[in-house]
Order: C-alpha cells, then sequence, then structure tokens
C-alpha cells in the first residue's frame, strides 16, 4: 500500500494544492492519504484546505491537530467526500486497520486554544488501538521525532507505549515542526512525522 503522508497545513493553500496534485498523479500511483492534523490556526480557518483536498478522490483518514477540534475537523471536512475524520476511534481500508487520535499530547503551553489532552487521557483513548495496523496521531511519541528547536523532546508517553505495545506497521504524526520529514524506527512501527510539504510512505499489507 501506497500513503501519501502530510501534516500542519496551517491554512496553507499553496501545499494543499501541492499535495493534491501528487495524490492525483497516476504516476504516483497513490493508494491512500493520511492527513494528521493541524489544518487550521488557533482554532481558525480549518476549512481553508479542506476545500482544495476535497478535489482527491482517494480513501483519506484525518485526525485534528491542536489547532482545531474534532468536531470542528468533522464540520470543515463535510466538503471532502472521501475522508474520514477518526479521534479515539478506528476505521478499516484495503483489509489494513486504522486508528486515530489528534490533539496536542500531552497539554502544550499554549493556553486554552490549543485541542490538548493529557497522558492519562490519551492512554484511555488509545486503548481500543488495534495491532499491527496503522496509527495516525497528532504527536509524535515521545523520543522519536518530536525535537523541538531547542533539541528538547516533546512527545508523548502514551503513545509511545501504545505503539510498543500494538506494534502497527505506520505511525503518521505531525506537531513539531523542526522534526518534518523525518522518519525513524520504533521497535516494529516507522515513525514519519509528514509535515506539509508530504511524504510517500509504502508499507506491506
Amino acid at each position: 500500500m501506497k500513503i501519501l503522508c502530510f501534516s500542519d497545513l496551517h491554512r496553507d493553500r499553496e501545499a494543499a494544492a501541492r499535495l493534491v496534485q501528487v495524490a492525483n498523479d497516476p504516476e504516483q500511483a497513490i493508494d491512500m492519504v493520511i492527513g494528521a492534523g493541524d489544518f487550521a490556526n488557533r482554532r481558525v480557518g480549518a476549512a481553508d484546505t479542506l476545500d482544495l483536498l476535497a478535489a482527491i478522490e482517494l480513501p483519506a483518514i484525518l485526525v485534528p491537530g491542536n489547532g482545531e477540534s474534532a468536531d470542528e475537523l468533522r464540520q470543515a471536512a463535510a466538503c471532502w467526500r472521501s475522508a474520514e475524520v477518526l479521534h479515539g476511534n478506528g476505521a478499516q481500508h484495503l483489509d489494513v486497520p486504522i486508528y486515530g487520535l489528534g490533539g496536542g499530547i500531552p497539554v502544550t503551553p499554549f493556553g486554552d486554544w490549543s485541542y490538548d489532552f493529557d497522558e492519562e487521557t490519551a492512554e484511555t483513548m488509545l486503548a481500543d488501538c488495534p495491532p499491527h495496523g496503522i496509527l495516525v496521531v497528532h504527536s509524535p511519541p515521545i523520543d522519536t521525532v518530536d525535537h523541538d528547536s531547542a533539541g528538547k523532546i516533546r512527545g508523548s508517553q502514551a503513545i509511545r507505549d501504545c505503539v510498543l505495545a500494538k506494534k502497527p506497521k505506520l505511525v503518521v504524526c505531525g506537531h513539531i515542526h523542526s522534526d518534518w520529514g523525518k522518519q525513524v524506527t520504533l521497535g516494529e512501527s516507522v515513525i514519519v512525522n509528514a509535515g506539509p510539504a508530504g511524504v510517500i510512505v509504502s508499507i506491506e499489507t
């Protein structure tokens, strides 16, 4: 399965248009699109890129970032017929189980506008994640692709624990801008901090 992964568009319509071009390019032979959150800026403008992304007819999985809530993303993504928003729940595409959890984890220092969850809540919301599938989260597992511009790790322990326990084939995340485009392996899982430029990843199904 060939997947176009992205995150953190933050209302960037030029980046969204480029993603549409890649997704719809027959030479790329993309099977699915995954968007790992932060379509908006501070809860404003979640729909600004989704009206462009709606031109992608491939199956698409989205999770909210800390810049928009799950309900705000569902409302904004209503125009994208092939897209499904996950947040504490799962889906199945091309016989691969997919589980999603959005938001900033752990709670960010950004204040009341940020859509955040503590580690205990995240652990509960991840409990039903199936094994050996795809995990889509906004926040990275701690000590993977989560190093901020000062080198401090900013990821989630609950997500890391879930990855080690459930062994997803692929984890798609974003959130930490300074690690956009980076990939690491954690146990048996490939972790991708996708970023707005997008990353194409292939997994065995």
